[in-house]
Formats: C-alpha cells, sequence, structure tokens
C-alpha cells in the first residue's frame, strides 16, 4: 500500500488559529501542518480535512479515484464541504468490516474515546493501523498477546501504525504489550499539535517513543522497511529541584508496556507533605507500570525484565551515606569513605553491566552554591562523582533546566 499524509496535525492545524503560542509562532512554512488525513493508494481517504484537495495536488496525487471516504473523529465545527466527485463520507460501526471497490478491506477498531479507529489491509497484505485523535484502543485490541503472537487478533504485527504517539504514549505502550506493534513496526506520530515544539524537540520526543514524524505530503510505503529510531539503552537524566528531570524521564517510557519504576525515596513518617509529593508523582504514571520502592539497586539491574526507571540517584546517595555513617566526621574519615567507594563502584558496574533498558534520574550538583556544612559539602562531592561515574556508563545523558531539554551525551 502507498500511503500520503495530506496533513499530520490535529483537526485545528498547525499553528492554530490565533494561537500566540511559541510553538505555533514558530510552525510556518515546512513546519506548519493540517489536519491529519491519509490517502491509500488514491482509492480511500481516511479523514476529510478542508483543503484536502489542494493538499493532494501539492502532493501529486489527485483525489479523483477515491472510492471511500471514511472519518474517525467527531466534528464539532461546521460541515465540511465535499469536494465534487467524491463519495460521501461515512463511518463503519465498531468491530464491522467494509470491502471497498478497489481490493482494500477496512476493518473498524472500537476507541477508548469518542472516534474511530481504522485496521486497513490492502490488497498485497499490508496491514495499516489508523487511529483518531486522542484515541487508544479499547477492548480485545489492548489485551494481551495471544499464543499465535501479533496481538488479540491472533495476527502479526501491524507493518505501519498511524497514531496520536505524543498525545497518547499509553495507547502505543498497549499495542505493543499485545504484539500487534512489533520491533519492524513503522510508527508515524500524526495529529501533532502545539505542545511539541516543532524541529529538533519534536524529533528528540518521537525516537523517544520509537516512532517518526514526516512532513505533510509525504508519500510511504506500507512493509517498505524503515530504520526504527535507535532508542539508547541507558540514559542518565540530570536537573535541578523542580527542573522537570522525573517528567522527562517518565515521558521517555510512557510509550512502552509493563516498566517498572524504582522510588528510592522511600517514606518519612509524619511528613504530610512529602507523602503528598509521592502520592502525586505515583498518579501521573501509567497504570501499566509497577512501582518498587528500593535502594538496592544492584539486584534489579542483574535481572532481565521490562524497562527500568530509577528516581533517584541523589536519594540512593543519601541512603548508602547513611548505611556507612558519612555524616560523622570521624566515622567517614576511619571507614565511611572506602565504605562508600564501594558501594558506588558496585552500583556503577551494574549498570555497565545491566541487559535492561535503564532510564536514571539524578540531581545535577555544583552550580554555584557552596553548602555550609562539611556534611553538606561532602554529599555535593560525592554526587558529583557518582554522577559522572553514571554518566560515563550511559548511552544518552540529558541536562533538563526549565523543563528544556540539552542533550550532553547521544
Amino acid at each position: 500500500m502507498e500511503l500520503t499524509l495530506l496533513g499530520t496535525g490535529t483537526p485545528e492545524g498547525l499553528p492554530r488559529p490565533g494561537c500566540p503560542c511559541a510553538a505555533c509562532a514558530v510552525s510556518v512554512g515546512t513546519r506548519s501542518r493540517a489536519a491529519t488525513a491519509v490517502l491509500v493508494d488514491g482509492a480511500l481517504l481516511l479523514d476529510l480535512t478542508p483543503g484536502a484537495v489542494l493538499a493532494g495536488a501539492r502532493a501529486g496525487h489527485s483525489l479523483a479515484g477515491v472510492r471511500q471516504v471514511l472519518l474517525t473523529h467527531p466534528h464539532d465545527g461546521p460541515a465540511v464541504e465535499l469536494p465534487p466527485g467524491l463519495p460521501a463520507a461515512g463511518r463503519v460501526p465498531d468491530g464491522r468490516e467494509l470491502s471497498v471497490i478497489s481490493g482494500h478491506r477496512v476493518r473498524a477498531v472500537p476507541m477508548d474515546a469518542p472516534g474511530t479507529g481504522y485496521e486497513v489491509t490492502g490488497p498485497d497484505g499490508g496491514r495499516l493501523l489508523y487511529l483518531p485523535p486522542g484515541g487508544a484502543p479499547a477492548g480485545t485490541w489492548g489485551s494481551p498477546r495471544t499464543e499465535s503472537g501479533g496481538g488479540a487478533t491472533g495476527q502479526r504485527p501491524y507493518d505501519m501504525v498511524l497514531a496520536d504517539v505524543l498525545g497518547r504514549p499509553e495507547a502505543l505502550a498497549r499495542l505493543r504489550a499485545s504484539g500487534a506493534v512489533g520491533p519492524a513496526t513503522d510508527v508515524v506520530a500524526v495529529h501533532l499539535d502545539h505542545d511539541t515544539p516543532p524541529g529538533r524537540e519534536l524529533e528528540r520526543r518521537c525516537a523517544a517513543a520509537g516512532a517518526r514524524a514526516v512532513p505533510d505530503g509525504s508519500t510511504l510505503i506500507v512493509g517498505e522497511y524503515h530504520a526504527v529510531p535507535d532508542l539508547p539503552r541507558r540514559t542518565l537524566v540530570l536537573g535541578g529541584a523542580r527542573s522537570g528531570k522525573s517528567y522527562e524521564a517518565e515521558r521517555r517510557l510512557e510509550a512502552f508496556p509493563g516498566v517498572v519504576y524504582v522510588a528510592t525515596a522511600g517514606t518519612r513518617e509524619g511528613d504530610a507533605e512529602w507523602a503528598q509529593r509521592i502520592g502525586l508523582h505515583r498518579e501521573r504514571r501509567p497504570a501499566s507500570w509497577r512501582t518498587v520502592e528500593s535502594c538496592d539497586l544492584v539486584p534489579l539491574l542483574a535481572e532481565t525484565g521490562p524497562p527500568l526507571l530509577i528516581d533517584c540517584l541523589a536519594l540512593w546517595l543519601t541512603d548508602a551515606m547513611d548505611r556507612v555513617g558519612a555524616w560523622d566526621d570521624a566515622e567517614w574519615a576511619a571507614t565511611g569513605r572506602l565504605k562508600l567507594a564501594d558501594r558506588m563502584a558496585e552500583l556503577v558496574a551494574a549498570v555497565r553491566a545491566t541487559r535492561r533498558t535503564v532510564v536514571l534520574v539524578s540531581n545535577e550538583v555544583g552550580s554555584g552554591i557552596v553548602p555550609a556544612t562539611a556534611s553538606g559539602r561532602r554529599f555535593r562531592d560525592e554526587l558529583g562523582r557518582l554522577n559522572t561515574a553514571v554518566g560515563n556508563e550511559c548511552e544518552q545523558v540529558l541536562l533538563v533546566v526549565a523543563g528544556q531539554v540539552l542533550v550532553l551525551k547521544e
């Protein structure tokens, strides 16, 4: 199957009319995006958007051969004028299948939000899944992998998936969990909005989800090999307090199923504010993630299993320094320094040897303020050494400042 993306933005388009935000301000020229619409083999049109005929002409395609127009999401504005010669737009009921005269078979996929997804099988056997904005598969399409592989339908993974990757990353995680998205599936982000700045930041966020974004007018071949973005296996995310480092770390794994969130914070009896902080962290994680509260990181890194998100190394170091008596000057000088060095070396070796996908979070230190106490300076120095040693073992290191991500190593 040959697809032409007449648009790749949200129904409002990008830039949004009248929106003064920074992302919209720079979404001009080749960075602008019309509402997402997909032309399949010149015969099937998924979503009818304003200017579809002109968009097709710019991409070198005519809509004269379209035999079926299908809608995926509710349209709240005025009715879109049907271009002359196009058949009336319709919608396939959930779970029903439609055969198009062009030889395509279309199955309607139930969504967990208003709208309809479409599974399209071409005359050549290629399989495409197209999801509406803000939608994720519901029911059997989100269930665990069957014995035959390929998800709840028992078929092989889709060759291509077009979805709201950045708006609903957990939809992609569920498709991966069910086997509907496999290692060779070409995942293309559509319904792109102004929440993500265009350009390199958009590319980086898509790559973190194992997806890619393409410009309006792009023509893609379903089943044609396209290199899946190479995801770093070990990533260290650094940042100061309230920099957005934890949010960035979580975002890097939210499109993948079964993540194990390792919380090193522990509990503080009688501290209601701390408990509230921990609760807010827990609430924003995907429901499919499992939480482990532990500072015993070495065994977790040695195990095989789903990705690990470790948040954070600064709190792990606090626990390690507690255990070796590092806060007492005499004990530190006698045995604490050597014991802590051994603990840190053991952790760094585990990061080096692990076969799991791991995202580690830590505080960046030494940005100007010198702690007033010897123990404070000791902690600052040891955290700097730990960050350096762990960063040396990671394929990627990120620094988050004011919510903006700077790639230090890739």
